[in-house]
């Protein structure tokens, strides 16, 4: 028999009858040989496996030698090395919510090659029957096949059982914004107070709220009369208070400013530099439009604690912060503005998500597009 060169895989037939192939695949972690072992009762079956090995190692797709990892080992490798690196860290400790809370003493235990789509679905069931909202249940469905997507890219598993299986349905919550009138009286409220433009800024423009907190007056051209949002105001876990990038490129965009609400932060800005003076030495100046009276952000808590206190004293039902960027689109709509024009001050990354969101206008939409289009053709 000729002898086989260093390397090349080997086939042979047992006393049992039974077949056997070694791969060579290299070698492992700490430098030890890697030999890859399979069997079967045929030749042709072991033959197959032998060069399906051979080819994941030439592709360098092989992975590492020993036991297949479980879905949990996987889902925490992931979280630690391959999204930590590409998401905020805020939606990191989401992620590593869902997966601690959810994913992991469902599915935690199978091994990752072995997962079916009747486990994912069992999981679900599971998630639902303990009370567990449709929103959190899809949000743990998104995060296992982002990290399955990546496994099976890394040909970790052959297919992705996620995409088998029908996605926890969630029905759109209805939006709730001020309206016109609350929304003027909510302003009156606000007039005198500290930071009153805070809240010409939410209402007029939309801003969320890390973005308002983050702004910085470079970023306000009040000759021009635009704003541009390039940052925003987060709590990060261990590190407090820290400025981040928006989410998308649609996030970061100029806006026009209307004349009151230019105005409005041209007094605000002739508040500000007097409380600058008062202060001192003790001001820190980080150039935030919208700071404490020591030039410091202020914290989200505090000013959601704000917003809840102005609508008090503005004798308007209570709503949340998020609902003063749902009354701005809604204004915007109901005043004829193009869905296009409102979706980019909203800093939305696609179309239909403004349309979606704020179906609620369609109606009346469409009965003023009914209105101008018979004036029109008739008169």
């Amino acid at each position: 028999m000729t002898k086989r060169a260093s390397g090349e895989s080997s086939i042979y037939k047992d006393e049992n009858g039974r077949w056997h192939g070694y791969v060579s695949m290299g070698s492992k972690e700490h430098g030890a040989r890697d030999r890859r072992h399979v069997s079967g009762a045929k030749r042709a079956a072991v033959v197959a496996k032998v060069r399906e090995l051979e080819r994941k190692r030439d592709a360098g797709t092989a992975g590492a030698a020993g036991k297949a990892p479980t879905v949990g080992q996987w889902l925490e490798h992931w979280l630690d090395v391959i999204a930590a690196r590409k998401v905020r860290p805020s939606t990191l400790v989401r992620y590593r919510q869902l997966v601690v809370n959810q994913l992991l003493p469902g599915i935690g235990h199978h091994r990752l090659d072995r997962l079916q789509p009747e486990h994912v679905e069992k999981l679900y069931g599971d998630l639902q029957a303990a009370a567990l909202s449709p929103a959190s249940v899809l949000q743990a469905h998104r995060v296992l096949s982002r990290a399955l997507k990546v496994a099976m890219q890394r040909d970790k598993l052959a297919r992705n059982v996620c995409t088998l299986v029908d996605a926890p349905s969630v029905e759109r919550e209805e939006v709730r914004p001020l309206s016109g009138q609350d929304a003027r009286r909510v302003l009156e409220a606000a007039h005198g107070r500290r930071n009153a433009a805070r809240w010409s800024v939410a209402l007029a423009l939309g801003l969320r709220q890390g973005e308002a907190l983050g702004l910085t007056w470079d970023a306000v051209d009040l000759d021009a009369g635009t704003l541009t949002v390039r940052q925003a105001l987060q709590r990060q876990p261990g590190k407090g208070l820290v400025m981040v990038q928006p989410k998308s490129r649609a996030g970061r965009r100029t806006i026009a400013l209307p004349s009151p609400l230019r105005d409005a932060l041209r007094a605000h800005r002739t508040a500000q530099l007097a409380e600058r003076i008062v202060a001192g030495s003790e001001w820190q100046n980080q150039d935030l439009v919208f700071c404490q009276e020591n030039g410091r952000p202020i914290d989200p808590r505090s000013d959601h604690r704000a917003w809840r206190a102005l609508l008090a004293d503005a004798k308007v039902s209570q709503a949340r912060l998020h609902d003063a960027r749902h009354t701005a689109a809604t204004l915007l709509l109901q005043q004829g503005v193009p869905a296009r024009v409102a979706m980019e001050m909203l800093g939305h990354s696609q179309i239909s998500l403004t349309l979606g969101t704020y179906s609620h206008v369609a109606p009346e939409l469409a009965e003023d597009a009914a209105r101008r289009m018979g004036e029109a053709l008739w008169g």
